[in-house]
């Protein structure tokens, strides 16, 4: 038995139908899906953080989003800001 790699919820008539798709794509087309993709991160990430600290000013939700990509020291060092105090 051929063992499946990546996407076990898929049918194996689908995954090949979505491989061949990103195999078609120019390296622009999956450069811009890849930062299309970023940005959806990015916009649910921000939604998480105004759901659990309310509506925070915009430097304070860059500081935020941020600290969830970022080590503490690194939070620290580069913007005087601590996650373990001030929360992700």
């Amino acid at each position: 038995m051929k063992r499946r790699v990546g996407m076990t919820d898929t049918s194996p008539e689908a995954q090949r139908v979505l491989i061949e798709g990103w195999r078609r794509m120019t390296p622009t087309q999956k450069l811009r899906r890849v930062a299309a993709l970023n940005r959806a991160l990015v916009q649910l990430a921000a939604a998480r953080i105004r759901k659990q600290y309310g509506d925070v000013p915009e430097d304070e939700m860059r500081l935020r989003l941020a600290a969830l990509r970022l080590p503490r020291e690194t939070m620290i060092r580069a913007y005087g800001w601590d996650p373990e105090v001030k929360g992700r």
